[in-house]
C-alpha cells in the first residue's frame, strides 16, 4: 500500500505513538550560506517536546532533536547543478542509519522552462512537504505512506512558465528510495495550473509496479492577505485489490511574526476484501511565532478520532525550527 514506512508522518496519527518528528509553523526557507564560487550550504535544526494521551492508555511524551539537516548545492557551467543533502535523526527506511544521504542529484536547466535532473529526488506529489521548514503546522497529515510518493532515484524532466507547470519522472521505486532495481519501474506524472495570483491546482498520477500501486493526488491552494487556504484530495488502488482515499482542508493566518492554522484530516484504507483496515479523522490547531529571520516556534494541540486502527488520542507539541 504505498511507502509504509514514511515515518515523519505516520508516527502521530495511524498508531498514535509516541515519536514525532517536528514540522514547520509557516513555511520558511533554507537561506543559503556562499562557500564559494557557486557553492552554498543550508539546513536546519528540528527540535521539540511532544505527549500523547490515547483513550484508555496512559501518556507518554518525549523531547530531543527530531532531526538535522546539512543541504550543499553547487552551480556549475553551462546550466549545470548538483546538491546533496545529509540528514541526521532517524531510521532512514529501516536500514538502521540514522546519518544518511537524503537526496543527491545532477540538475541541467536546458533554458529559463525547462530542465532534467537524475540521482535520488523526493516525489513532487502531495500539498504537504516532506521536510519541517516546508509544513504550515507541527504534525504531518498521518497519510503521506499511502498517498504520497517519497523520494526516488530515476530521471526527472520539468517544464514551468507562469501559467501552468508539467513534471515527469522515471525511478525505480515511486515510494523506496533504497530500491535500486530497473525490472520494475515506476513513473510519476503532474501537471500544475496557476490561472491567477496566488491560485494554484496540481494533480499527480503516480504508479509503482513493483508493489502494484496506482494513485492519484490533486490539491488546491489560495493566498491572499495573509491568508492561505488548501484542499486536497487523494484516491489509490494497491495490490490484491486494497484501495483508499482521503481528503484534507487546512487555512493558516499569518500577520507579521504571528501565524496560527487550522486543518482537518479524513481517511480510510481497505483491503482487498473491502473491509476497512484503517479510518481515521484529525483536527489540528497550530499557532506559531517568528523569533527570528532563523528561529520559529510552533505550538500543536491535535486530536485525533481513529474509528478503526487504534485508539482515539490526544496530542501536543512544541517546537524551535532553527534555519540557516
Amino acid at each position: 500500500m504505498g511507502h509504509q514506512s514514511r515515518s515523519k508522518t505516520t508516527r502521530h496519527i495511524i498508531a498514535g505513538a509516541v515519536a514525532a518528528v517536528a514540522v514547520g509553523a509557516v513555511p520558511v526557507a533554507h537561506a543559503d550560506i556562499e562557500l564559494g564560487t557557486g557553492f552554498s550550504v543550508g539546513g536546519f535544526a528540528d527540535m521539540s517536546f511532544f505527549s500523547v494521551n490515547p483513550d484508555g492508555g496512559s501518556s507518554t511524551s518525549s523531547a530531543g532533536i527530531d532531526q538535522f539537516e546539512t543541504d550543499f548545492k553547487f552551480a556549475g557551467s553551462n546550466g549545470i547543478s548538483a546538491q546533496v543533502d545529509i540528514e541526521y535523526g532517524e531510521n532512514f527506511e529501516g536500514s538502521g542509519d540514522t546519518t544518511f544521504v537524503e537526496q543527491a542529484f545532477i540538475t541541467k536547466a536546458f533554458n529559463e522552462q525547462f530542465s532534467m535532473k537524475v540521482g535520488r529526488f523526493l516525489s513532487y506529489s502531495g500539498w504537504e512537504a516532506e521536510e519541517p521548514t516546508g509544513l504550515f503546522q507541527y504534525s504531518g497529515s498521518g497519510y503521506a505512506p499511502y498517498f504520497y510518493g517519497y523520494y526516488q532515484n530515476g530521471v526527472s524532466a520539468a517544464y514551468t512558465s507562469s501559467k501552468f507547470d508539467l513534471m515527469a519522472s522515471v525511478v525505480t521505486s515511486t515510494f523506496n528510495p533504497l530500491d535500486r532495481d530497473t525490472k520494475k519501474l515506476g513513473y510519476e506524472l503532474g501537471a500544475a495550473i496557476k490561472p491567477v495570483e496566488g491560485l494554484t491546482a496540481k494533480a499527480f498520477y503516480l504508479n509503482d509496479k513493483d508493489s502494484d500501486t496506482d494513485v492519484v493526488n490533486v490539491w488546491l491552494s489560495y493566498a491572499m492577505n495573509g491568508f492561505t487556504f488548501a484542499g486536497e484530495y487523494n484516491t489509490a488502488n494497491y495490490a490484491a485489490g486494497a484501495d483508499g482515499d482521503g481528503f484534507l482542508l487546512m487555512g493558516n493566518y499569518a500577520s507579521g511574526p504571528f501565524g496560527i492554522t487550522l486543518r482537518y484530516v479524513d481517511f480510510k484504507i481497505k483491503n482487498g476484501a473491502g473491509a476497512t483496515s484503517l479510518e481515521t479523522s484529525s483536527i489540528t490547531l497550530s499557532p506559531s511565532y517568528k523569533a527570528s529571520d532563523n528561529l520559529l516556534l510552533v505550538a500543536e494541540f491535535r486530536a485525533d478520532n481513529v474509528k478503526v486502527g487504534g485508539p482515539d488520542s490526544t496530542q501536543i507539541a512544541l517546537e524551535a525550527l532553527f534555519t540557516f
